[in-house]
């Protein structure tokens, strides 16, 4: 199978954020993703379940040879090596790792949809996205993935952070 390009996000609002993003990026190569770029950390508001800390944000662009659903296993297991938990569906937790795309592919099962079925409405995937990545455009898209950063009616708040925090 060739490489394909994939696209993850990352977030911690438990513990040291920083730390955990760290360890999961650096924990990538174990599920078989290579990792090409990282986007700084973002600090970012809670959305959906107000009622928690804030996260830390970041992207990653990798390459795996890995299917797509053999890829989200691995990463559930990273998430579970963490001791991440999703006690509150969209709640608190140490770890959350999230496929948002898979090549030009789009996959809808029960356990994985891609492109991430919300991330182009959220701020706290397409700020560090458009970091890495501002011309990037999935075939499903009518823009690319600045245009549709500018273009968001997500108001939630989104702050670069130093990376060593």
């Amino acid at each position: 199978m060739p490489a394909e390009i994939v696209y993850l996000s990352l977030g911690s609002n438990i513990g040291d954020r920083g730390a955990n993003l760290n360890v999961a990026i650096a924990a990538l190569s174990s599920s078989s993703v290579r990792v090409r770029r990282v986007s700084a950390f973002y600090e970012t508001e809670p959305v959906d379940y107000l009622a928690q800390d804030w996260f830390l944000n970041c992207v990653v662009e990798g390459e795996t040879e890995l299917p797509a659903g053999t890829l989200l296993r691995g990463l559930r297991e990273i998430e579970m090596r963490m001791g991440s938990r999703k006690v509150i569906a969209k709640g608190p937790r140490i770890l959350d790792i999230d496929i948002l795309l898979y090549g030009d592919e789009t996959i809808v099962t029960p356990e994985l949809q891609v492109p991430h079925p919300r991330m182009t409405q959220r701020r706290f995937v397409l700020v560090p996205l458009v970091e890495i990545a501002p011309n990037l455009r999935h075939p499903s898209w009518h823009a690319t993935a600045a245009e549709l950063l500018a273009t968001t009616t997500d108001r939630s708040e989104v702050r670069r952070v130093d990376t060593a925090k």
